[in-house]
């Protein structure tokens, strides 16, 4: 070995020794976080019972007993919100959580103050676990938090949908049909001239929307246009609302039309699951739109007529098993693509939830050094952990089953699997 090679193996020793010190005590700074944000989360869920018993003794006996309850909590939450410069409704809603975080899901507690779950994680399954039936709660928890402790907050919520989903007693129809009702438009003021416009509507035409801005960007792209991808979607959706192109019936006439009727001009290139049951008619089981998660059957097929690529996937109704692809664009390396993208669903770097459609296909071993193109050496990873495979360091093992084992320049080892069926 010579003195420059040696130099160089002790120089990549050092950094890989230095890297470990750096995540472990940034792990170790995390988990420290999340004990004091369990601790928080008792101190709050603490005073707002003290709020509650102290209430008739606090607030005037003018107030009917349930206003004076509102009170005692509100002044208890003013009073914390003074001492820390926080945002009083912020420290309202924090109550809420926490009180629900205590009570309902003490297991979630423990994890948070044990530091294997983060705040966000536990505020998820809180968002997820106010609407699952009494019932059903403890089976909830019993799946969701062994996720939690595995996943990303971003994949957790994508999770968590699925989990609730499976447990609540209402059809998704019926939930959808109230939901859309509380479709809106918001404007919130920002810094700088700037504003955000908020909407609020159906998951089909968010997603429309999102993709024919994003198709407008890249092919502005291709032009020559020098604007970051962020403004091009930006000018794109703003042109669209402002002078673009409107569907007949709002040009004819001063009614705007039903979500329905708009959700027959999107026309996207779509992936959904749909249990074969609900297929057939005899069933209400939600269908998932890929990219998004469950959505009621009804929508699912129309949004389907529409789709000029449309890939339906027939699950077993009991075991989520794909049991058929629909096969509408027969070509012999699409196919390859689509059952790749389909076992993977995101980019199958830890962490990452880039989805699989978005990402490049990677030869886990090169295709120089004898790798072969099927499922067992392909796999989603976008293009940033496309390039940070191959820097040094780092190690990718696909094993069986399409279970990728990273290996991180400090030694640690990390798991990633497929994507699971969604019901």
């Amino acid at each position: 070995m010579t003195e420059t090679t040696s130099a160089a193996v002790r120089a990549g020793d050092e950094y890989a020794a230095q890297l470990a010190e750096f995540s472990d005590e940034f792990a170790e700074i995390h988990r420290l976080r999340a004990a004091l944000d369990a601790r928080e989360a008792r101190l709050l869920a603490r005073s707002a019972a003290y709020a509650d018993a102290f209430a008739d003794a606090t607030v005037p006996a003018i107030f009917p007993p349930a206003e004076r309850q509102a009170l005692s909590r509100r002044s208890t939450c003013a009073a914390l919100a003074m001492a820390t410069r926080i945002p009083e409704r912020t420290v309202q809603r924090a109550t809420n959580d926490d009180e629900r975080l205590v009570n309902d899901a003490p297991s979630v507690l423990a994890s948070l103050e044990a530091g294997r779950i983060s705040a966000r994680h536990a505020q998820t399954i809180i968002d997820q676990l106010s609407d699952v039936p009494t019932a059903g709660r403890a089976a909830f928890l019993k799946a969701v938090l062994p996720a939690a402790e595995q996943l990303t907050n971003a994949n957790l919520r994508k999770r968590a949908r699925v989990l609730r989903e499976r447990l609540h007693p209402e059809s998704i129809t019926a939930r959808a049909t109230r939901s859309e009702a509380d479709r809106r438009v918001e404007f919130e003021p920002a810094a700088d001239g700037m504003a955000w416009v908020h909407l609020f509507t159906t998951a089909p035409i968010a997603q429309g929307i999102v993709e024919r801005v994003e198709a407008a960007s890249a092919e502005s792209r291709q032009t020559g246009d020098t604007r970051t991808c962020a403004q091009l979607q930006a000018d794109a959706l703003a042109a669209l609302a402002l002078s673009g192109v409107t569907p007949d019936d709002v040009m004819s006439s001063s009614v705007l039309p039903h979500p329905i009727e708009v959700q027959e001009h999107i026309k996207p290139t779509v992936h959904i699951t749909v249990p074969a049951l609900s297929m057939a008619g005899v069933s209400d089981a939600p269908a998932t739109l890929d990219g998004y998660g469950p959505i009621d059957p009804e929508t699912a097929a129309r949004i389907a007529v529409n789709a000029p690529s449309f890939t339906r996937i027939l699950v077993q109704p009991e075991t989520g098993a794909i049991l058929s692809v629909g096969r509408n664009q027969y070509r012999v390396p699409a196919d390859l693509q689509r059952a790749i993208r389909l076992r993977d669903g995101t980019c199958r770097a830890p962490g990452c939830g880039r989805r699989a459609r978005a990402c490049d296909l990677d030869h886990s071993v090169a295709w120089e050094d004898g790798g072969t193109t099927d499922v067992g050496n392909l796999a989603c990873l976008c293009r940033h952990h496309h390039r940070m495979k191959h820097l040094p360091g780092w190690n990718l093992d696909h094993q069986a089953g399409g279970v990728l084992d990273w290996t991180t320049p400090d030694g640690k080892h990390h798991r990633t699997e497929p994507d699971p069926a969604p019901f």
